[in-house]
């Protein structure tokens, strides 16, 4: 189960950004809701919110140990733990995506702005809602 919602994840991610890749320019924009959201191609550099910005090895490495703790622990998910093995495939798919990214091009393609917030793409995304489930079910839990 992780393993497929993962590879669809990592699909997904390296189809848009290949997508955006092809139709934009660094920096281009295009209102979808004017002022609201827009499609905007960014080379982002550094990690989430701009830090460690042009440390791309170290960003690889930190990937790759992540990622390797992810299959560490949620590998001990039992088969009836099914929300707990959605928000694992969503962190997992999520950062290989990124590190994909980062080893291939040495940046994340990011493009989705809401203008309020830093622009971001489909693997930020599904990082951030597994995360934020599995603190919430952590939570509730204990």
């Amino acid at each position: 189960m992780i393993s497929l919602i993962s590879f669809f994840i990592v699909f997904l991610d390296q189809l848009t950004k290949y997508l955006i890749l092809k139709n934009f320019n660094i920096n281009e924009t295009v209102p979808i809701i004017n002022n609201v959201f827009h499609l905007t191609l960014i080379k982002n550099t550094g990690a989430g919110f701009g830090i460690l910005k042009n440390f791309n090895f170290l960003l690889i490495m930190i990937s790759i140990a992540v990622i390797g703790i992810i299959f560490y622990y949620f590998k001990k998910i039992k088969e009836n733990q099914l929300l707990l093995q959605v928000l694992a495939a969503f962190i997992l798919g999520g950062a290989l995506g990124n590190l994909i990214d980062r080893a291939r091009l040495g940046y994340v393609v990011d493009f989705l702005d809401f203008r309020i917030w830093p622009v971001f793409n489909i693997a930020d995304s599904f990082v951030t809602v597994g995360i934020i489930g599995l603190i919430v079910y952590l939570w509730k839990k204990g």
